[in-house]
């Protein structure tokens, strides 16, 4: 068994050493590509991003990937400074640049921009927002199924850092995987502030109990792109889908469990604190709903 790996691994591809990324305006090579140290995003984490694949020369679902960016940007109170078109342009000529068709990965990154000076005020990022686009070759190698351990870090309540942010600031997450990786797993599973599961420190979460899957109520988590398209594949196809709370009991006893992610779509789970979970390989609905994902993606990235 492959002693460590992570939910995003990915094949080792040279042509990263050579890719194009977009930093303000201008194709950098991946030496040149900088912002300053007075950067909100470098010194404070102040600013949001987002994740995007590219299959078949289409990026999946790219408008509600930019419509949770704008959403994320707006409730941060934090000016693009581009409109979606063009920030769409930004990322195709990227791609373009980059002579990429498939099996690619975009991070798109927006920060307040550079400070004046090294405090926290937002008032003192007076030169606009820093957007930077990293275009990687990228396909998914996750060789065997991911081991979790459950953590004392939680993602919270929205008044203080709502988990529904994709934002710069991911030291909490950090420190649960960090906690689980001492703990012998690869990943963290976190709970909530009630104690039911929730999610992990870079995925969704689902269950698999009885035929039925299980995923967290959506309140202290990620709004997940591929979590929502999951539960739309389970309604469509006859699979019985609950958003709901559960126990570290009910995990355990699980069939099943699997994460989602834009980078590796559907990943299964084989334990869960050192409890193995159904056959501690990939289960039969896990492997019905990635097939019907592929189908999916096959429709709209044809």
């Amino acid at each position: 068994m492959v002693d460590k790996i992570t939910t995003h691994q990915a094949e080792d591809d040279a042509r990263n050493q050579d890719i194009l990324i977009y930093v303000n305006g201008a194709l950098k090579p991946r030496s040149e590509a900088m912002v300053s140290v007075y950067d909100s995003g470098f010194m404070l984490g102040d600013g949001v991003w987002e994740g995007l694949r590219l299959y078949n020369g289409t990026w999946a679902f790219l408008d509600e990937h930019l419509g949770r960016l704008q959403e994320a940007a707006k409730a941060i109170d934090l000016d693009m400074g581009m409109t979606v078109e063009e920030i769409k342009k930004a990322l195709l000529d990227t791609q373009k640049a980059n002579n990429m068709i498939t099996d690619a990965h975009a991070r798109l990154m927006i920060t307040r921009g550079v400070k004046v000076r090294p405090f926290q005020h937002p008032s003192l990022s007076r030169s606009g927002p820093t957007f930077v686009i990293i275009m990687e070759h990228s396909r998914p190698n996750v060789p065997r199924p991911v081991r979790l351990a459950t953590v004392p870090h939680l993602r919270g309540l929205p008044m203080t850092q709502d988990p529904k942010l994709n934002s710069h600031s991911k030291l909490n997450c950090i420190l649960a995987c960090i906690a689980a990786e001492k703990a012998g797993a690869d990943e963290a599973l976190m709970l909530d502030i009630h104690g039911f599961v929730n999610t992990t420190n870079a995925c969704n979460f689902f269950v698999v109990r009885k035929g039925e899957v299980w995923t967290s109520t959506g309140d202290y988590c990620m709004n997940g792109i591929t979590r929502q398209k999951v539960i739309d594949l389970c309604r469509a196809n006859g699979i019985p889908v609950f958003e709901r709370n559960f126990s570290l009991v009910d995990t355990y006893g699980a069939e099943e469990a699997f994460l989602t992610g834009t980078f590796g779509a559907q990943t299964p789970v084989s334990e869960i604190d050192g409890r193995l979970i159904g056959t501690g390989q990939l289960g039969p609905v896990t492997e019905k709903i990635q097939s019907l994902y592929r189908e999916l993606i096959a429709k709209e990235c044809a």
